[in-house]
């Protein structure tokens, strides 16, 4: 009997119209575009509208990819969605919401809370389903309206996040040539503090203390969060390609999740990678969250410059806290 195999069939991304620029920051909070550029790499950021949700733009964002699959809606036999916005807090799932926006019936869903890394975390789960021959064909999407918890008097916070979603459709293949190569995920609850939105949850249910508090907001250790993700990421990175006997210059695309261009520029340095490998992209949307990682793909994919087979390198850091990376060909068409 032939291995069955998960592979990256296809790649979609939605971003809403409205631009918050740096410009507009800065009639907001005391804050200025040379520093914010300075100190994230970030020029804008993409916001919802108002009666735009995270499921809105999860859907635009997986209609696409399963376009560009070639698998139908009725193929579809597990819908996963990472977010850290969900429409609701907590049920029903935003997975839920999004297959019926699709037209999905009768098909498992659910979420998963991962922050950053939530994507990634995504990409293993759908590998076990179909290497397991549990399902054939699994829709992955990573959503975020990041604008619904973030304080717009907070300096610190309000540079950095954006909205918008991305998409995959995962699927099994005989063929070991369009095989996700390899899959590290990890946690380390002892940081929690470092990234939290206190409230609501069973420890801070809504109220109006929690108003009061502004404790639906998140709340961030800016620097601690730095040094931590720069050390952890540049480790994870150097193990998967250790443990998979691949040189940094044989990766083609490397994907970090993009939070802080500085970040990024020090893990590519660490692992002594070309500017033309590493992909960026927090500049145009700043931390999109659980989106980020599948946006950037669809936007080499989009400029012709993701081509079929081509080896990706993902890695990525998150609020829990949570860190994953991921080795694989893009199996689907090229643009």
């Amino acid at each position: 009997m032939s291995h069955i195999y998960a592979s990256f069939r296809s790649i979609g991304a939605y971003v809403p119209k409205k631009i918050l620029s740096n410009a507009d920051l800065e009639k907001m909070v005391d804050t200025t575009d040379e520093w914010i550029v300075k100190r994230t790499g970030i020029k804008k950021r993409h916001i919802a509208a108002q009666d735009e949700y995270t499921s809105d733009m999860a859907a635009k964002a997986s209609a696409l990819a399963l376009e560009r699959s070639g698998i139908s809606t009725d193929e579809i036999d597990l819908v996963l969605c990472a977010t850290v916005t969900p429409d609701y807090f907590n049920m029903p799932s935003t997975a839920c919401v999004i297959s019926d926006k699709l037209g999905i019936k009768d098909v498992q869903a659910f979420d998963i809370s991962a922050a950053c890394s939530g994507f990634v975390y995504l990409l293993s789960i759908a590998r076990a389903f179909i290497e397991s021959g549990m399902k054939k064909n699994v829709l992955i999407v990573g959503a975020e309206k990041f604008s619904s918890i973030v304080d717009y008097t907070d300096r610190s916070t309000c540079i950095l996040f954006g909205d918008g979603a991305g998409a995959a459709v995962i699927s099994a293949t005989d063929n070991p040539k369009e095989a996700i190569i390899d899959i590290h995920a990890s946690a380390d609850g002892a940081y929690a503090d470092f990234l939290v939105t206190p409230a609501p949850g069973s420890i801070n249910p809504a109220s109006q203390k929690v108003i009061d508090e502004g404790l639906q907001y998140v709340q961030m250790k800016g620097n601690e969060t730095f040094k931590l993700a720069v050390k952890t990421l540049t480790k994870d990175v150097k193990e998967i390609l250790e443990k998979n006997r691949i040189n940094a210059e044989d990766i083609l695309h490397f994907i970090p999740h993009q939070a802080n261009y500085r970040i990024i520029k020090a893990v590519g340095d660490a692992l002594k990678m070309k500017e033309e490998q590493v992909v960026l992209t927090v500049g145009k949307y700043g931390n999109t969250s659980a989106a980020s990682i599948p946006m950037a793909i669809n936007d080499i994919w989009e400029s012709g410059r993701l081509q079929t087979g081509e080896l990706m390198l993902l890695d990525t850091f998150g609020g829990g806290l949570t860190w994953a990376s991921a080795l694989l060909p893009f199996a689907g068409k090229s643009k």
